[in-house]
Formats: structure tokens, sequence, C-alpha cells
């Protein structure tokens, strides 16, 4: 039997395409942008993977409203997260799926799909698929009870209410709830979230990458007593944020190498860019791992 996990283009040999099976490709793909009907072709034809990602984006580009798909095209467009930012439900999710399924010849299962949240996870996941590799380990969802369990921050100042962790990518929400301590003062009458303490929660969300995210040698750990905020460059705000509007922070490791961890970030509100981090550094350490009891 074979193994469904693996794509008829694993070996990146030439499949037999027919004529009336490129008619029946173009016709399902017939709304899609001209270029990302031609990959779909030429993908078939060849089964060659670095056209997997002109075919996911053209075909995200089908769905999306006509002023989001210049964002499509941009140097951002892996980071867009196919609900908040692009605006997408569950059902057309699914006619997505079921059209990359069909150009890639693969499967993908609805427990796998909840994990994928961003353009570049898709484009990732559909590529292993492909090449008959395993994909990356699924990224790891932790509620509230969960992040206060591993964080030496605790109420009331910190300021994630739920996080989700992979190799390469931390990301959190945080709703400002308008009793936050800070807003009593900031501004009278008109309560705004400082922007330091935004930056303070994307370094919050870093120190949880660390004790969660980041691998180390057997029987070694992050120690939390360890990590501090080292430093901070281009950061660019864009927007107000006040009670009520949820924040949604992410993280990208650019350099990780005891005892410094930096990372590019963002927050945003719903579609909106709030704050930028071209850098944010934490200083860590690690520690013997503590024998469970």
């Amino acid at each position: 039997m074979s193994n469904p996990a693996s794509s008829d283009h694993s070996d990146g040999n030439a499949m037999i395409f027919s004529a009336q099976e490129e008619t029946t490709l173009r016709e399902s793909l017939r709304r899609c942008p001209a270029p990302a009907v031609e990959a779909a072709v030429a993908y078939r034809k060849t089964g060659d993977p670095k056209l997997l990602p002109v075919i996911i984006v053209g075909i995200f580009e089908r769905f999306v409203d006509a002023d989001l798909r210049p964002k499509l095209a941009g140097p951002d467009c892996d980071d867009m997260r196919v609900i908040e930012d692009l605006g997408l439900d569950s059902l057309t999710m699914m006619e997505i799926v079921m059209l990359v399924e069909e150009v890639a010849k693969t499967q993908i299962a609805n427990d796998e799909l909840r994990n994928l949240s961003t353009i570049g996870e898709i484009k990732t996941f559909v590529d292993c698929r492909a090449r008959g590799v395993p994909p990356p380990p699924m990224a790891t969802s932790y509620a509230r009870d969960a992040v206060l369990a591993r964080m030496p921050i605790q109420p009331p100042f910190l300021f994630l209410d739920e996080a989700r962790i992979s190799a390469t990518k931390a990301t959190a929400g945080y709703r400002i709830t308008g009793q936050e301590f800070f807003l009593q003062g900031h501004f009278k009458g008109n309560p705004v979230m400082p922007a330091s303490i935004m930056l303070e929660a994307l370094g919050q969300l870093g120190v949880f990458y660390l004790l969660t995210g980041l691998p180390v040698e057997t029987g070694r750990v992050v120690g939390p007593a360890t990590i501090f905020f080292a430093s901070t460059d281009g950061v660019r705000c864009h927007r107000v944020c006040k009670p009520g509007d949820v924040l949604t922070l992410a993280l990208k490791p650019k350099r990780v190498k005891a005892p410094l961890a930096t990372f590019e970030g963002s927050i945003h509100v719903g579609a909106e860019k709030a704050v930028v981090v071209e850098e944010l550094t934490l200083t860590f350490g690690v520690v013997d791992a503590t024998p469970a009891s």
C-alpha cells in the first residue's frame, strides 16, 4: 500500500499528464492568475516543487478581496495569516485546500490544516509533501493557564493571553481590557497602551519561545531566571492601541547562540500593523534540567 503522506512527485520525475487532464486543470483554475495556471500545468508535467509557491499564492489570490491581492506579491506574503490578515473563513479555506490538493496530487488532513495559519506555513507543508519528506514539527498552542505555568513573569505584568510556538516562529494574542494599572495615568481620559509595554509584550513572547521552543542538548534547559531584555533596534509604531483592541504578536528568531537570542517581531490589530521591531535581543543561559519528582 502506498503512503498517503507522500506525493506522486516525490522523486522529481515527470508524470503522465494527458491533454484531457490539462483541460480539466485549467478549468478548475480558470479564475486564478495566468502565471499560477501555467505553473500548475508545468508542475503536473514535471513535478518540480519550485513551482508550488507561485501556484499556492495564485490560488489564494483568486479568493481574497481585490484590495488585499497586492500584499500577496509583497515581501511579507509568507507572514500573512489566512484568517486574520486575509479574512478567509473555514469554507473558503476548504475550497483553497481542495484546489491545492488537485494541483499537487496530495492530501491535507483537517487536523494538519488547523496547524497551518500563514501562507508561509502552507507553502512549506505542501513543499515537503511534494518532495516526500516529513514536514517540520507542527506548532504547539498554549492556553493562558499553560503560559502562566511556564513564565517567570506573572500578572499584572504578563501580556500574553495565549501563545503558539514552532521551531521557526512564535505568535501570541493579548486583549487590552482597559483594567491594566498603567492605563489609569496613560493618558487621563484617553487610555492608550504605551509603546514600551507593547515592546515588553514582544519580549515576553521571546521569553516564552526560549522556554518552550528552543532546542537544547539533552538534560539541559533554558533557565527561566537567566532571561533578560538586552536591546531593541529599528522600532516603528504605526497605530495607537486602546482598550478592546486584540493584539496579535509575532516573533521570528534571527540569531540564537547562548547567551544571546535576537528576533524580528511585529504586532497587528486585525490586519492593521501596530508595531514593527527589526531586532529584539534577549540574554539567556542554559542550565541542568531538574529531575522530575
